[in-house]
């Protein structure tokens, strides 16, 4: 039910294939049985009445009855339609939902696109939905590894939770709790008062899109003042001078007019985390980097730890983001990427996707776990891209919107319980087993993938004897002791990674020169500033600055963003758009007033949540709504040559929105 670091333990009572109860499970050591709203709503995918049973097709999209049909029937109308097409303008695609019950190991991703290799049609990384961007800026910069939330709770003297919200993952926040009980000191950093805020000790409220100008002019503070480890920076960095000169052209006072923070907080946030050791920063995994500067962040914030020494040290660092992974986690690959064919293939880049299905490159899309409308950009240039496809074929739980809309063929899936699965966090292995037979005629991502491959004569697709070949194969690593399914029952589906819990102990970088990159050759020759830079979004006619975030009551477009769920569906029953006093009295909006959004790309409609927990000028609303990305931009962050620089994809599209809202 959530992204990882997070995935909580659940403990669950089944009686006569029937679940009587799930509760949170005290001997797991990332939840200690701790379970969220999601977690308890989770109980309602089973037996659920709108949850699809059967394969479905239809003649005539948006308006066409759907009828039940046989996966034959289903199975072999899809391959028909990729033969005709032809194995390059077949694309495949996956969302969270595919991750399910293998987040942290992605065991369904990995086969998915171990099939699209060997078949060779499109396929394109789930990551430019989510982390990737954010971790691109941070790659290039060269720190990519984290400290785990017990190293932050055991030994940080200051927790920045910069742009990390803990509805993200909870977990963490005891985590935080205890740090702070020792005397930590806590700052949360985001474009509005979020949960984390009742848990600080500092908050600072910046404009979107300005994290890096925040960074910079922290910067600016650190060399000036001497407030860096010579030593350090002079062991384990390259570039310092230039990024020296560099800063100081970016003062506390240039800082605060770009982000509205005042000169002197700025510079007094920067004096406390240069002097408070050890120090880490937890940085957002995706929501603050939605923006096409928003990479920028990772690239700049990333320089922070390697100017004050506080990598590689107990408590320092970077700490548990959505993404990441800890020193020595790793494990085996079984897509078979050396033996995809040569082929005319859409970069791992947002808008390229929608540009192919739009001059239909893309003709058959298979969407595995995915509402496709609601996590791309632009989503009625996408919408116009979906209708021109011959075949759209949705795998998942649910109806959703896209699949109500653009679906020729629904192919119902399996829940967690009704598959084996195993699961990663940053510090432990989990093995997920199947304890529930699947209802009605739902079929397991495995079944369906060997299915098609036996079809269409792709050999050696699943060279496994049973489902559990492939998760023994992936395992195989010395980060999980050489795990197996088999061991991992014997020990009672629990264990723990060889990992360290501190980032970078061997100060061995993610770089070329193995040493953090403040100047980036890498950056440079991929035509992207070498220093970390803070860049201006465009100019617009629409005065609102639109971001959109995590909450505990949803995560993605799960579950008919969420409300398949009775549960989550009453706890969060329509979208609310946060927006402050001021700008709510300029237009005449009362709290919980109907309201428009709406730009140059399309309109949404929600309620308004009057509050002085955002500021003028900035409006935020949960992800996931349906409709919501139709006001965000399409237009890429990066260029394609880059989306593939590190071994996740980076090509997000920007998600930039300047809005304007009126009561209706």
């Amino acid at each position: 039910m959530n992204c990882h670091p997070t995935l909580c333990g659940m403990l669950v009572e089944v009686e006569e294939g029937r679940v009587v109860k799930i509760t949170g499970d005290e001997e797991n050591p990332d939840s200690r049985g701790f379970l969220c709203i999601r977690g308890h709503a989770s109980r309602e995918i089973i037996g659920n009445p709108n949850r699809v049973l059967h394969p479905l097709v239809r003649e005539r999209r948006g308006d066409g009855a759907w009828r039940k049909a046989s996966w034959d029937e289903a199975l072999d109308l899809i391959v028909e339609r990729m033969r005709t097409a032809g194995r390059e303008s077949v694309g495949t695609w996956s969302g969270h939902g595919l991750f399910a019950n293998n987040y942290g190991t992605r065991i369904h991703s990995h086969l998915l696109r171990r099939f699209s290799n060997l078949y060779g049609c499109q396929w394109w990384s789930p990551t430019i939905i989510c982390w990737g961007l954010g971790a691109f800026g941070l790659g290039l910069t060269g720190v990519l590894e984290t400290s785990t939330k017990e190293d932050m709770g055991e030994h940080a003297a200051l927790v920045a939770l910069w742009g990390a919200n803990l509805a993200s993952q909870p977990n963490t926040g005891r985590h935080l709790a205890a740090a702070r009980r020792r005397g930590a000191f806590i700052v949360t950093i985001d474009v509005r008062e979020t949960e984390a805020a009742a848990h600080s000790d500092e908050v600072i409220v910046l404009r979107p899109g300005t994290d890096a100008a925040l960074a910079l002019g922290m910067m600016h503070v650190i060399v000036a003042e001497r407030l860096y480890d010579r030593e350090f920076v002079a062991r384990h960095t390259v570039g310092f001078d230039e990024l020296a000169a560099h800063v100081a052209r970016h003062s506390p006072a240039w800082a605060a007019g770009v982000t509205g923070i005042p000169a002197e907080r700025i510079a007094a946030f920067a004096r406390r985390y240069a002097t408070t050791k050890p120090a880490m920063i937890l940085l957002g995994g995706s929501s603050m980097h939605k923006g096409a500067n928003g990479w920028q962040a990772g690239r700049a914030v990333g320089c922070l730890p390697a100017l004050t020494a506080n990598l590689g040290v107990a408590g320092g660092g970077l700490g548990p983001r959505h993404g990441s992974a800890a020193h020595g986690q790793e494990l085996n690959t079984i897509v078979a990427s050396e033996r995809r064919p040569p082929g005319r293939y859409v970069p791992n880049q947002m808008s390229r996707i929608t540009e192919a299905l739009l001059d239909r490159q893309v003709r058959v899309l298979l969407l595995f776990g995915t509402d496709m409308l609601s996590s791309f950009a632009d989503a009625e240039r996408v919408a116009e891209g979906l209708a021109r496809t011959d075949l759209c074929v949705t795998y998942d739980l649910f109806m959703n919107d896209t699949a109500r809309r653009f679906a020729d063929v629904f192919l119902p899936s399996t829940s967690w319980l009704e598959d084996l699965g195993c699961k990663s966090t940053n510090t432990h292995l989990y093995l997920m087993p199947k304890v529930l037979d699947p209802p009605g005629e739902a079929r397991s991502a495995i079944w369906i993938l060997r299915q098609l491959a036996l079809r269409l004569g792709v050999a050696d697709f699943f060279p496994w004897e049973s489902e559990e070949g492939p998760i023994d194969a992936i395992l195989d690593h010395p980060s999980t002791g050489h795990a197996t399914v088999a061991a991992l029952r014997d020990e009672g589906g629990m264990r723990a990674l060889r990992i360290s819990h501190v980032a970078y102990p061997d100060h061995a970088f993610h770089t070329p020169s193995g040493k953090v990159e403040l100047y980036s050759e890498r950056a440079r020759a991929l035509g992207l500033p070498p220093l970390p830079v803070h860049e201006d979004l465009p100019p617009s006619p629409y005065p609102l600055a639109f971001r959109q975030g995590r909450t505990l009551t949803q995560f993605h477009g799960f579950y008919e963003h969420g409300r398949a769920l009775p549960t989550l569906a009453r706890a969060d029953p329509e979208p609310f758009l946060w927006i402050s006093p001021a700008d709510a009295d300029a237009r005449g909006i009362d709290d919980g007033a109907p309201i428009r959004l709406y730009n140059q790309r399309g309109e949404l409609r929600a309620r308004a949540r009057v509050t002085s927990k955002i500021p003028p000028g900035t409006v935020w609303m949960r992800d996931g709504w349906e409709g919501l990305n139709r006001l965000t931009s399409g237009q890429p962050s990066i260029p394609d040559g880059a989306v593939d620089t590190f071994v996740f994809s980076s090509g997000q599209a920007s998600f930039d929105a300047m809005v304007e809202v009126a009561r209706l």
